[in-house]
C-alpha cells in the first residue's frame, strides 16, 4: 500500500502540473498570468517545493545511477510496448499520459526504495549527515 501512495502522489503531482488536458497548471498559468499573477506565483511555488522534495527523496533514495538504470529499464518497456503493437506513438496525448505515467515511476520506486531496501536485506541505513 505504500508504494501505491507513492506512486499516486507523484502522478498527482506531474498531472497537476502538466498534461494534455486544459486542468493543469501549466495552462492555467499561461492563460491567467497577466490577471492573476500573484496567486499564479504562489501556485507555482508551492508545486515547485513539492518537486523539490520529491526529487531530494528520490535522489537519497536511489541516486542518480538509480534514476538512470530505472529510465533506462522503463524505455525499454515502452520500446518492447511499442515493439509488440501493443502501444502507438501516433497520439501526442497517450504519448503524455505515458510520459507522465512512466516519470511517476520512477519518483515512487526512489521514494519507496529505502523501505524496499530494509524489507529485502534486513538492515537499517543510518544517514552520516544525521550523527552530528
Amino acid at each position: 500500500m505504500g508504494f501505491l501512495i507513492r506512486w499516486l502522489s507523484a502522478f498527482v503531482l506531474l498531472a497537476v502540473t502538466y498534461n494534455p488536458t486544459e486542468l493543469s497548471y501549466v495552462r492555467w498559468a499561461l492563460k491567467n498570468w497577466q490577471e492573476q499573477t500573484p496567486l499564479v506565483l504562489f501556485i507555482g511555488l508551492v508545486l515547485l517545493i513539492a518537486f523539490v522534495l520529491f526529487l531530494t527523496a528520490v535522489l537519497r533514495g536511489i541516486g542518480s545511477v538509480g534514476v538512470f538504470l530505472l529510465v533506462a529499464v522503463l524505455a525499454a518497456l515502452l520500446w518492447v510496448l511499442y515493439d509488440f503493437g501493443w502501444l502507438s506513438l501516433d497520439n501526442p496525448s497517450v504519448n503524455t499520459w505515458v510520459a507522465l505515467l512512466m516519470i511517476s515511476i520512477v519518483l515512487a520506486v526512489g521514494m519507496y526504495w529505502g523501505i524496499l531496501w530494509r524489507r529485502i536485506s534486513g538492515q537499517l541505513e543510518v544517514d552520516d549527515d544525521a550523527q552530528g
